[in-house]
């Protein structure tokens, strides 16, 4: 499946999606959540690191 075929599909579509399009579209979105949960764990990282330094320097 081309992605031009799978960008044009919308799920409020009349028709069904076929096995491999909802395949495909679950694949993307299983990507994209775990991008987002790469980034948002470093921000959280980055975050309690710097309030530790921050707690560590006001002892």
């Amino acid at each position: 499946m081309s992605e031009k075929e799978l960008n044009s599909y919308r799920l409020t579509s009349m028709e069904e999606p076929t096995d491999e399009m909802l395949a495909a579209i679950m694949k993307e979105a299983a990507a994209d959540a775990a991008k987002r949960w790469e980034e948002a764990e470093k921000r959280f990282f980055e975050q309690l690191r710097v309030m530790v330094q921050q707690s560590v320097s006001a002892v």
